[in-house]
């Protein structure tokens, strides 16, 4: 396989993981050296693992998994979003503590949600016959440098004078928003559009 294919594929698969930095930049505002690096090294080390365990799963299991991950991408990003609406709205919104996105079942959760669709590659690089660690590893770099990329993005978004009054629910609705985006991708909707 080559390189110029291996990094477009990891572009691709980094842009969820980068839509989802920008919401979380942008709802911590400020966002530490420890936050930045918990949330490059979770995406980066989950988007890397997705298509090693695709690959060693091969095709046995590709037809079970394909018909739901797309639903539990989106169920796991709106569970977040909905979270952040919520917390925007709440009373006392600035006297109690920012919910860090970066720590906990919170961040397991996005870098589940963020790495699915690098499961359904490992099955198609299987099937090709190819090694998967320079694919992995390729996979979970780009994912990592997209991830500080967004993250200081949402950072700048959400420090930024009055928008910064409204973070929490710009962040909350982007994750919605790419968790319906996924279910659009994997035809989700293609029953009410026709």
């Amino acid at each position: 396989m080559k390189f110029i294919n291996i990094f477009a594929i990891a572009v691709a698969l980094a842009m969820d993981a980068f839509a989802v930095s920008i919401a979380t930049g942008i709802n911590l505002k400020k966002v530490s050296f420890r936050q930045m690096f918990r949330l490059s090294w979770h995406f980066g080390l989950f988007q890397a693992m997705m298509p090693v365990i695709g690959w060693f799963a091969g095709a046995s299991i590709r037809s079970y998994i394909e018909r739901f991950d797309h639903w539990i991408s989106f169920g796991l990003l709106t569970f977040v979003g909905i979270h952040m609406i919520k917390g925007a709205f709440e009373h006392d919104h600035h006297k109690r503590p920012k919910k860090d996105q970066t720590r906990g079942w919170t961040l397991v959760m996005l870098s589940v949600a963020t790495s699915l669709d690098a499961l359904a590659v490992g099955f198609s690089i299987s099937l090709l016959n190819v090694s998967i660690w320079t694919p992995a590893l390729i996979i979970g770099i780009v994912a990592g440098l997209f991830s500080i990329a967004g993250l200081h993005m949402g950072e700048r978004i959400g420090s930024a004078g009055r928008l910064s009054l409204y973070a929490e629910t710009i962040g909350g609705v982007v994750l919605i928003a790419i968790g319906l985006n996924i279910l659009y991708e994997h035809g989700a909707f293609t029953a009410f559009l026709n």
